[in-house]
């Protein structure tokens, strides 16, 4: 485009319009003063693809200057298309330019403009993020809980704090903000949480007797400022709010490969790490410690050896007994250890090969496989577990026939009844069908209670199984392959303390093993007294 044309006009124009309904233009008797009409650019711009010239207006400013500011703008767009013979590439700037004047829009910076088409991306461009991210999660091919767990994300998170940028112009301090702003909620809510449980303690009468009539004012007082306080709220933790900027980063790579956009704001925002927590074993301390206060030392509790052995012992009558000691010694998860098959049981071979999961969606249970590569992995028995994973098939066997015998003679009393279906679970429903995990989990912890124990988690067996075989001599890679975890430091980050208070049990139990011949120090003194 030549030089002279890219230059452009500024004229006034006037809006009056004659008896006959038309504009009266320069011959509008006002048109001598300065301060009458609206002024117009008027700009020519690149061809479309098929040759035809094309021309930006715009009218409607009320002063020279903001029609000059405007008029600049346009033609920085245009510089780009003298920066290169570029055919293709100068008709995409013409159809940006048309698209603007056509719909009133904003004219673009010339830098924002040159990024673009240094990436490649749409120039035209008007994609929120929050459309973005509903197209992006709709076309995922994840499994069925990661995929879920994006769209709530989504829902409850982005779409609400950052939905509304568009794709094209999010940038980090937007990102920054919405993550800054959670922190800053969690700071309300936790000090609005901790007034709320000050305000509770007030309103309860911990004396012996009837409180009198001044007492039970002031506690009727107290009553109504606790219902006027805000209920209790929900604290979006660092592990969230990584996971949500996991989402996030996630979207904004499609994009990129999409060529919506040339960067990913939320690979450079800082938030406070979300640290997994410690596993802890339940030392004498701290039994004493939560049987006194009620509080856990850890989200994760891990039983001791000993107290491995009470709940076994407590669970030796129930159905799922071989369950929880498969669980235990050789650390399957949950889902894994209800989806497990008898086909990849290999009782001989003193094998286990995790090859199908039971996966729980809103009390709904269906199969799938496992989530990772190492997840899907073949672990070794021990002969106390194939021992006991026998005498279980033994009886499942035994209650498949009794089932089918009862199965007959209630079908001969008319009855509408089927024959035990055969799943090829190794644990199952009394009926064959699949077991579902929530029942396990119930069954656990009828159990544990029974048998006076510290509580833990279901999971927390598995946990349990890290220190058992580190006991047993394996290191932490051992712990990382009978575990399957995918990386040898999430297993350091999760075991390491726990591993460690593990160690000195066996050093004072091996110090204990030594037998000594020679008197204690005391024991000489008093003696040569």
């Amino acid at each position: 485009m030549a030089a002279a044309r890219r230059a452009g006009s500024i004229t006034r124009r006037c809006e009056c319009r004659g008896r006959d309904g038309k504009r009266l233009g320069n011959k509008c008797p006002l048109m001598s003063k300065r301060n009458h009409g609206t002024y117009q650019i008027q700009q020519e711009i690149p061809a479309a693809a098929d040759g035809s010239r094309r021309i930006f207006r715009r009218t409607g400013y009320a002063a020279v200057k903001d029609a000059q500011s405007d008029l600049d703008k346009l033609r920085a767009v245009l510089d780009l298309v003298d920066a290169a013979d570029d055919k293709q590439r100068d008709t995409r700037i013409g159809d940006l330019l048309a698209a603007v004047g056509r719909d009133r829009a904003s004219i673009p910076d010339s830098s924002e403009v040159k990024r673009r088409l240094a990436g490649g991306v749409a120039l035209d461009s008007t994609v929120t993020l929050g459309e973005w991210l509903e197209q992006w999660a709709e076309a995922k091919k994840t499994k069925r809980l990661t995929t879920k767990a994006y769209r709530s994300h989504i829902r409850v998170h982005l779409k609400p704090g950052v939905g509304q940028y568009r794709l094209d112009r999010f940038n980090i301090a937007h990102c920054q903000a919405f993550f800054d702003a959670y922190q800053e909620r969690n700071e309300v809510i936790a000090a609005q949480n901790a007034a709320r449980r000050e305000q509770e303690a007030r309103c309860r009468w911990g004396k012996n007797g009837r409180p009198s009539r001044a007492e039970s004012e002031q506690l009727a007082a107290e009553r109504e400022k606790l219902a006027a306080m805000p209920p209790y709220g929900i604290i979006t933790g660092p592990a969230t709010l990584q996971r949500i900027r996991a989402t996030l980063r996630a979207a904004l790579n499609a994009a990129i490969r999409k060529q919506l956009i040339t960067f990913n704001p939320a690979k450079w925002v800082e938030l406070s790490p979300g640290k997994r927590p410690k596993a802890k074993l339940w030392t004498d301390r701290h039994v004493e410690h939560w049987e006194r206060t009620g509080e856990k030392p850890s989200a994760v509790m891990v039983w001791t050896p000993e107290q491995l052995g009470t709940f076994l012992d407590e669970a030796v009558g129930s159905h799922l007994y071989a369950f929880f000691h498969l669980i235990a010694f050789r650390g399957l998860r949950r889902g894994e250890g209800v989806g497990a098959d008898w086909r990849n049981v290999d009782l001989d071979g003193n094998a286990l090969t995790v090859g199908k999961e039971l996966i729980v969606d809103s009390w709904e249970v269906f199969e799938d496989d496992p989530k990772t590569e190492e997840s899907a992995g073949t672990i070794a028995l021990d002969s106390l577990n194939v021992g006991v994973l026998r005498e279980h098939r033994a009886r499942q066997l035994a209650e498949r026939d009794s089932w089918n015998r009862q199965a007959a003679e209630r079908r001969q009393a008319g009855e509408d009844v089927v024959d035990w279906q055969d799943t090829g679970k190794v644990f199952t429903e009394p009926d064959g069908t699949w077991l579902h995990p929530a029942k396990v989990s119930r069954e656990f912890r009828r159990i544990y209670r029974r048998a006076g124990l510290p509580p833990i988690n279901l999971r927390d067996l598995r946990h349990l199984a890290a220190t058992l075989i580190h006991a047993g001599g394996g290191d932490i890679h051992a712990v990382k392959t009978t575990l399957r975890h995918s990386t040898i430091q999430l297993t350091s980050d999760t075991y390491t303390e726990l591993l460690e208070e593990t160690d000195r049990g066996i050093a004072e139990r091996a110090a204990a093993l030594v037998p000594r011949a020679r008197r204690s120090r005391e024991d000489a003194v008093s003696a040569d007294g």
